[in-house]
């Protein structure tokens, strides 16, 4: 088995329709995530799920392009039943969750998630309790052992929707770290991609700090909110506490 990330992807938002192949500085948002996690140590499989639904061929095709990254296919609305396909299919342990609208993830903050995790000593772990980092940093970390049995057993349809809550709310039966950030805390700042006005404020995240450095990292982004404040304001209607 083998440590792998698996990005969770569709084209058929409602409030953004086709966001993920949204073109961000010359790419589209997809490439962006991958070339990120590309810098995660230890050289993760990476796999792009997404749903087997005629909409979702056009992403579909742009990964099968990709270099040395992973599709797999699977139910729209089953999304637990699709990363523990995935994970099957690609023999992942343990298994990464990270979704495609998240084109800033750091890669050290998923290598930090990861660290927490360790070897054995933890079924699950994430940065989402308390939450610290950006919306749009979130990461997940559980074992194949956890992702089995919650595909088995959930039935609830929020469970198999959002993968990771049987595990996550079973500290009792699932061991659970948590990872808080190590620099300043910014919980209110949104960096993920739901809506045309995120869309804005991460292109001009790209344009200003992408050219001199394509491993920027959060510490950029905060410094770059200091001298340009009203940039962050844009999707300030959006904002998530």
């Amino acid at each position: 088995m083998a440590m792998g990330i698996v990005v969770q992807a569709r084209m058929g938002s409602s409030r953004l329709p086709g966001k993920v192949l949204a073109d961000l500085a010359g790419a589209p948002v997809i490439g962006r995530v991958i070339e990120r996690l590309r810098r995660v140590r230890g050289n993760p499989t990476l796999v792009v799920a997404t749903s087997s639904l005629p909409g979702d061929d056009p992403l579909a095709e742009v990964v099968s392009q990709m270099p040395g990254v992973g599709l797999w296919r699977g139910s729209e609305s089953d999304v637990l039943k699709r990363y523990a396909d995935a994970a099957r299919q690609f023999d992942l342990d343990p298994v990464i969750r990270v979704t495609g609208d998240c084109p800033l993830l750091e890669p050290m903050v998923i290598e930090r998630t990861l660290d927490a995790f360790g070897d054995g000593a933890f079924d699950y772990a994430d940065n989402l309790v308390p939450r610290t980092y950006p919306h749009g940093f979130d990461v997940q970390v559980v074992s194949r052992h956890a992702l089995e049995i919650a595909d088995k057993e959930a039935t609830e349809a929020a469970d198999r929707e959002h993968v990771l809550p049987f595990v996550n709310r079973q500290p009792q039966r699932f061991a659970a770290t948590h990872v808080v950030s190590e620099i300043e805390p910014c919980p209110e700042l949104r960096l993920t991609l739901d809506y045309p006005e995120d869309l804005l404020l991460i292109r001009g995240i790209y344009e200003r700090l992408y050219p001199a450095n394509p491993a920027f990292g959060l510490r950029d982004i905060l410094d770059l909110r200091k001298t340009e404040p009203a940039l962050f304001e844009v999707n300030a209607a959006r904002r998530q506490f």
